[in-house]
């Protein structure tokens, strides 16, 4: 019990103000963590408010592929639905002839 009450009050009363080394490498860590976070959220709202050329070119680029392969994608639907439709139609007179 006394040991969990201690860690609450913070460091040992013998060494007050002094960490040990561990704990300064931790600290040192969470800094430089700190830091970084700090660096890249200015990075990021930097991005986001003002998005890059390049990247603006690239997204038109990929959008215009994208739509073709859409574009393509839908013809050879179409494509497979009226050769259906066609061959149905042929089987049905070939079938109605026969039995008649």
């Amino acid at each position: 019990m006394d040991v969990s009450t201690d860690s609450k009050r913070g460091p040992p009363t013998d060494g007050e103000g002094e960490l040990t080394p561990l704990e300064q490498e931790v600290l040192d860590e969470y800094a430089k963590l700190a830091g970084n976070l700090d660096n890249l959220s200015g990075i990021l709202a930097e991005l986001a408010a003002n998005p890059s050329a390049e990247i603006l070119d690239a997204l038109r680029g990929l959008e215009r592929k994208t739509t073709t392969v859409f574009t393509l994608l839908k013809a050879s639907v179409y494509s497979i639905v009226l050769q259906q439709e066609i061959f149905g139609d042929e089987r049905r007179e070939e079938g109605g002839g026969m039995g008649t």
